[in-house]
């Protein structure tokens, strides 16, 4: 079924305010959503949903969060009203099994997920799903999460998750073309030179990510860096991997993303 394997992307998000602005990265992603092989369905694993525990949004009709203040009323006013799928709720939850894995009905989609989904998939006429990052938990086992993920491929599923790889907002420097900081540089080049590792978890470079000099500076949280894991983890064999886009904004914020497939 390989030819018919959904791409597994690793989008960085960077400012909310992207959701309204057209820049490299915003038609980065949209040329995304428009050349890539159309999914039946859309599991989105955002830095902005960030529990104690494993949920999955298991509802109809997700609501569009807007977890962020002192942004225009405009971005406010973004509503991104695609359709929830119980259906792919109940599979991961079955997939993740023996994890338990809540089935939730309060949450929807942050900015995260709608603020790239919605360049992507304007229409809002795709089924999304919602997995939240257990904070609990260590690297290795989001990397095996997305392992254990990486059938629903297979099956019409494309797996979004959303993230920055360097992402520290108080070395953020606001004043026009920011010098990137030589940490950020150096670790956004150990992210990119290390995609492919190919063996164990346990050894790969990214899930050992904390072992690199620039990495608490670069991730002084890991909730950012973790989605990318999962798309990692749902990587079939040596499937190519590749950057549709990257640069730094501020200093420190890394806008890589990856595509697997």
């Amino acid at each position: 079924m390989s030819h018919n394997r959904m791409p597994a992307l690793f989008l960085g998000h960077g400012s909310p305010m992207n959701a309204l602005e057209d820049n490299p990265y915003t038609r980065a992603w949209q040329h995304l959503g428009a050349t890539l092989p159309r999914p039946r369905a859309i599991l989105a694993v955002s830095a902005h949903w960030y529990t104690r525990g494993t949920a999955v949004t298991a509802m109809n009709n997700p609501r569009t969060i807007h977890d962020f203040g002192g942004f225009p009323q405009a971005l406010f006013d973004v509503r991104y009203p695609a359709p929830g799928s119980p259906e792919l709720a109940q599979e991961v939850i079955d997939l993740l099994a023996p994890i338990d894995v809540h089935a939730d009905q309060e949450w929807g989609f942050d900015h995260g997920s709608w603020g790239v989904l919605a360049k992507m998939y304007p229409a809002a006429d795709i089924p999304v799903v919602q997995l939240s990052i257990d904070a609990t938990q260590p690297a290795e086992w989001h990397f095996e999460l997305g392992r254990k993920l990486a059938s629903l491929r297979d099956e019409g599923v494309m797996i979004v998750a959303s993230g920055n790889v360097v992402h520290n907002l108080r070395m953020l420097r606001w004043q026009g073309a920011a010098t990137t900081y030589p940490w950020a540089e150096s670790f956004n080049e150990f992210v990119r030179e290390n995609l492919g590792f190919a063996g164990a978890a346990a050894d790969h470079p990214l899930v050992n990510y904390l072992q690199h000099e620039g990495a608490e500076l670069s991730n002084p949280t890991p909730e950012h860096y973790l989605p990318l894991l999962y798309i990692l983890g749902a990587r079939v064999d040596d499937e190519q991997i590749s950057i549709p886009i990257e640069g730094m904004e501020m200093g420190a914020i890394s806008m890589m993303s990856v595509q697997v497939g």
